[in-house]
């Protein structure tokens, strides 16, 4: 079992669920290739959210990684940035060497979906272009400002190398437990745990758990579940946010404890969550 939170919202262009029969496959690799770049975009983020996982769609998708028709007035690359996204849920290795070509894009958004994509497809011959974008916020090891700081996808980046367990670069992830932005500490804290497996780490996202922000705590949900956090079980459950996203975080939990355990038992753990669970239904 594998358990991903992703804080990539699997909706459509216009906000509503797509139902699965607006489009073929055959008629959303045209659409790729139209003059109409509303059709472009949208056939992008379909092929990734229904996960068309054939080579002709892999293939046009990394195509959409170098378009220069799609901008925005202030330069952005709107269908790079959904072709991005796609190839991660796809989960074909062809598309890693594109996502780590477009890390050096001018488009925050895009640097950002290329390493949410890239910690989904899981090779780590992607660290040193993640540690490349991480270190532009460092000097030496230490932060370089301790204003907020938007020039990189700062979060993005310290949980897809939590993920790939660069553990090597550790002391490049921890100044960032220090980064004035809250969302950018929880990361860093998901990503040292990761790498350390220290619970003093998961310790301090079981206290942002009581923040005042939903939108906050929402988020270190979703962390707590990807590291499998088991003494955060009792507070997942009583956090003040949706029981929906608490099932979420404590079915990471749960997958963290089955996957280390023989099919035929469940630990003390494991039957905890589930009954925590059971509770939240």
């Amino acid at each position: 079992m594998n358990f991903s939170p992703q804080k990539i919202e699997d909706l459509s262009p216009t906000g509503d669920n797509a139902n699965g029969e607006s489009l073929t496959v055959e008629e959303a690799l045209a659409n790729l290739e139209s003059a109409d770049l509303g059709l472009r975009f949208y056939a992008a983020w379909w092929l990734g959210r229904f996960r068309i996982c054939e080579v002709a769609a892999v293939t046009a998708l990394i195509k959409a990684l170098e378009d220069e028709a799609d901008r925005t007035p202030e330069g952005g690359y709107p269908l790079r940035r959904n072709a991005a996204r796609a190839l991660g849920k796809l989960g074909d290795r062809q598309a890693v060497s594109p996502l780590i070509g477009c890390l050096d894009c001018s488009d925050f958004y895009v640097r950002e979906a290329a390493a949410q994509s890239l910690e989904m497809l899981g090779d780590p011959v992607c660290i040193p272009a993640l540690i490349k974008l991480l270190v532009v916020g460092l000097q030496g090891e230490h932060l370089i400002s301790k204003q907020p700081d938007f020039s990189q996808p700062y979060e993005a980046l310290l949980e897809a190398l939590g993920t790939l367990r660069a553990t090597e670069f550790t002391p490049l992830l921890k100044p960032f437990l220090e980064h004035p932005m809250e969302l950018v500490q929880y990361a860093a804290a998901r990503a040292m745990y990761q790498l350390t497996h220290e619970p003093v780490y998961g310790e301090r996202l079981v206290q942002a758990l009581a923040g005042d922000k939903l939108q906050l705590r929402r988020a270190v949900l979703a962390d707590l579940g990807a590291i499998g956090y088991l003494p955060a079980a009792d507070a997942i459950a009583q956090t003040l946010a949706e029981n929906s996203l608490k099932l979420i975080s404590l079915k990471g939990l749960l997958e963290h404890q089955v996957n280390h355990i023989t099919p035929s038992t469940f630990s003390k753990g494991a039957i905890k969550v589930i009954n925590l669970m059971d509770s939240l239904l």
